[in-house]
């Protein structure tokens, strides 16, 4: 069964960066879209962004210019840098491939 297992999440000062990961186990991984979500305390789910098997990739507006969303279809791994931090992008961070959710990384951003 595909799992996937999120890492890289932490503490991080604002203006920092962090680069989460994402690895897949199973072969589905290089033919979905792959994608990165987030949810703060008392908050929904937001989609942060998207990357299609051929690389496309997508960005919710408050994330753009400051995060990027990479694939190692290779390693079965996918990829979030993001620079710049804010308080606001505090959150627990999930990926998703198809209909399989990981159980998420916590990134805090505060001084």
């Amino acid at each position: 069964q595909v799992q996937l297992v999120e890492s890289g999440g932490g503490l991080v000062q604002p203006g920092g960066s962090l680069r989460l990961s994402c690895a897949a186990s199973g072969s589905i991984f290089s033919i979905v879209p792959m994608v990165w979500y987030r949810q703060a305390p008392g908050k929904e789910r937001e989609l942060v962004a998207t990357i299609t098997s051929g690389g496309t990739t997508n960005y919710a507006d408050s994330v753009k210019g400051r995060f990027t969303i990479s694939r190692d279809n290779a390693k079965n791994t996918v990829y979030l840098q993001m620079n710049s931090l804010k308080p606001e992008d505090a959150a627990v961070y999930y990926c998703r491939g198809g209909a399989i959710w990981g159980k998420g990384t916590l990134v805090t951003v505060s001084s």
